[in-house]
């Protein structure tokens, strides 16, 4: 018994030391270098530097990755997008997802690179990636990082969200939304001055359970008391029925004014606001599979 109690004890301790905690800084680092590709638009050469690049790493994590590709109608033309979707494997069938946007708003005149809208939240999912790396897993879990969030010309209920809708129908279709346990969503959370919507399209059950989450670890500062209604990457999947919730600081710099602007640069970031979300993350995450 001893013997089998020390294998036991060992195997547990090897698997602590497989995972990893959550960086912040990793995070950060994670979207400097995808700034660093310049606008990631859809289709754009900065955006097939950046696929190159995600897949790359998630290659390193043990992971399932595949690529969603499909034809978005867009007002312009018909433009290619691709969802990328990495899955690490649990054992009981059910599943949960954390999800964000890697493409960038199509700017013209301006040197737009979305450090904040569109890097942060693709940053984040790398660093979650390589956390997960390793771990024994009671669900699975699936990382998306959605192409065609922005709107192509002016933001309307044909435009934009592109990808979010797509892979929403497709799971639909195939039976995999009904295994979702819950779907996270994250934007523009790494604002140095965080602050993160109480926003309304959202699941209030898994909303409350985030926010609770934050509070027990000190960081109940970061997720406000103060609503709006968001129209997001989660939207398409709450409308389908499923427990999901949008993370997103929507006031970002004086006035929101580093929004859609050429001043979403990465300087206007903070490890520290990485580690609160992705704490918090884990840490629901943690509660989602007991």
């Amino acid at each position: 018994m001893h013997g089998l109690q020390a294998i036991l004890t060992f195997l547990a301790a090897a698997t602590l030391a497989a995972g990893a905690d959550f960086s912040g800084q990793s995070a950060l680092e994670y979207t400097r270098r995808v700034v660093a590709f310049g606008a990631r638009t859809p289709g754009s050469p900065g955006m097939h530097r950046q696929q190159t690049y995600l897949r790359a790493e998630l290659a390193k994590r043990g992971c399932q990755v595949w690529d969603d590709t499909f034809t978005a109608s867009t007002p312009l033309d018909p433009i290619r997008m691709t969802n990328i979707i990495a899955r690490f494997t649990g054992r009981s069938g059910q599943a949960i997802v954390f999800t964000g946007h890697y493409d960038t708003k199509v700017m013209p005149g301006i040197n737009f690179v979305g450090a904040n809208d569109g890097g942060a939240s693709t940053g984040f999912l790398l660093e979650m990636a390589r956390v997960l790396a390793g771990q024994s897993r009671q669900h699975d879990v699936y990382l998306v990082w959605f192409d065609g969030e922005e709107a192509i010309a002016q933001w309307s209920e044909t435009d934009g969200v592109y990808g979010s809708k797509h892979l929403a129908a497709r799971w639909n279709a195939d039976g995999t939304l009904g295994r979702i346990k819950a779907l996270i969503n994250v934007d523009m959370i790494g604002d140095r001055d965080l602050g993160i919507l109480r926003e309304g399209y959202s699941s209030p059950g898994l909303r409350a359970r985030v926010w609770s989450a934050a509070r027990r670890r000190g960081y109940g500062s970061h997720f406000l008391n103060e609503g709006s209604l968001v129209e997001d990457d989660h939207a398409a999947f709450v409308r389908l029925g499923v427990n999901a919730l949008n993370l997103i600081d929507f006031d970002y710099g004086p006035s929101n004014s580093y929004w859609h602007t050429e001043k979403d640069t990465i300087d206007k970031l903070s490890a520290d606001s990485f580690q609160v979300v992705g704490t918090v993350l884990l840490d629901v995450l943690h509660e989602l599979e007991q």
